[in-house]
């Protein structure tokens, strides 16, 4: 029997004024009441109401949301249907006032249905909203999204960019797990996605340790941190994060950014790429590949690999700049369509 959720060990907790430090660790951190004094967040103190109102300032009306609608029986979870070729919910654009009134109205149902309006970026849709209500990142280029919705589950999934996200009205809680943990988490489908990133096929709130069974190694590295509002949780990029909205009426705010040059490509490209053209080659030829990538990519010295040849002249052997990525990629794009 696995260890019950709340009996998991906490994420750890820094001060507010360590923010700085924080942003650049490689671990996860709770920092409790960091945006505590934003507007947003003492009028969602005073009530679910007072937080539609206030959110209801910034809404820019020429551009409308997408809400992930799924009936009662979902239990909140967004996920596959049983077939797993298709999903368990349905998505459709939708004003967000009407979305935001929607959500009180069901405020009080014992079993509402799932309505929840994910990674809508605050620039355009809610414009002023983060100039109101905004963190320090000591000038990192993040892009700050809301998520908006009454009781909800994402399921387990990595994100790349590093992930600072701000609970604003109702209570969180976020299971997470090591990069490490791929294997014992039973990815699903990399291309078939309930929210564009792979998720993990197993329910930590119901896991089945006879179909899943290396789980519970992965029970063993988990952590859990519990959010109210003004609390914040940084996650760094690759950490395997599950997330669950527990109360009527919720409302996070989040900034992504990555620790490399924006020109850079997202590494998923190569992965598919790989199985693409490596995965399915001969054990032998993997194994040669494998040495390949090694030496080219994982143990790069530019110096043991291209010192021999003049620099003007090393290529795609040379440190990556914007202009080099910029001819990889085109020369890429060419090499791929046959």
């Amino acid at each position: 029997m696995l260890q019950a959720i709340d009996a998991l060990p906490r994420v750890p907790e820094a001060p507010v004024a360590a923010l700085a430090d924080v942003l650049d660790l490689q671990e996860p951190r709770v920092i409790r009441g960091l945006v505590a004094g934003w507007p947003l967040v003492q009028a969602a103190t005073g009530s679910d109401t007072a937080a539609v109102a206030y959110l209801k300032r910034f809404i820019n009306p020429a551009l409308p949301a997408v809400a992930t609608v799924a009936p009662p029986q979902a239990g909140g979870r967004i996920f596959y249907d049983a077939s797993m070729q298709g999903f368990g919910f349905r998505r459709e654009p939708v004003a967000l006032d009407v979305a935001l009134d929607t959500l009180l109205s069901h405020r009080d149902d014992a079993e509402p249905p799932l309505i929840y309006l994910g990674a809508t970026t605050l620039e355009t849709c809610l414009p002023g909203l983060d100039a109101a209500n905004g963190v320090d990142l000591g000038g990192r280029e993040a892009l700050a999204s809301i998520w908006i919705g009454n009781r909800s589950r994402v399921p387990t999934h990595q994100d790349l960019p590093d992930n600072l996200a701000c609970v604003a009205a109702g209570r969180r809680r976020v299971l997470l797990f090591p990069p490490a943990q791929l294997e014992n988490l039973y990815i699903g489908p990399l291309d078939v996605t309930p929210a564009g990133q792979p998720v993990s096929l197993v329910d930590p709130l119901a896991p089945d340790l006879a179909r899943f069974p290396r789980f519970a190694e992965a029970w063993r590295h988990a952590q859990v941190a519990e959010l109210g509002p003004g609390d914040a949780i940084f996650m760094p990029g690759m950490w395997w994060h599950h997330i669950e909205a527990l109360d009527p009426f919720n409302v996070l705010v989040n900034y992504w950014w990555r620790r490399v040059p924006a020109w850079m490509d997202a590494p998923v490209n190569a992965l598919m790429a790989a199985i693409l053209c490596i995965r399915q080659l001969p054990a032998h030829e993997r194994a040669i590949w494998q040495e390949v990538f090694r030496h080219h990519v994982f143990e790069f010295d530019e110096a043991g690999v291209a010192g021999h040849i003049p620099a003007p002249a090393r290529g795609a052997l040379a440190p990556l700049d914007e202009a080099r990525a910029a001819n990889l990629r085109r020369h890429l794009v060419q090499r791929l369509q046959r």
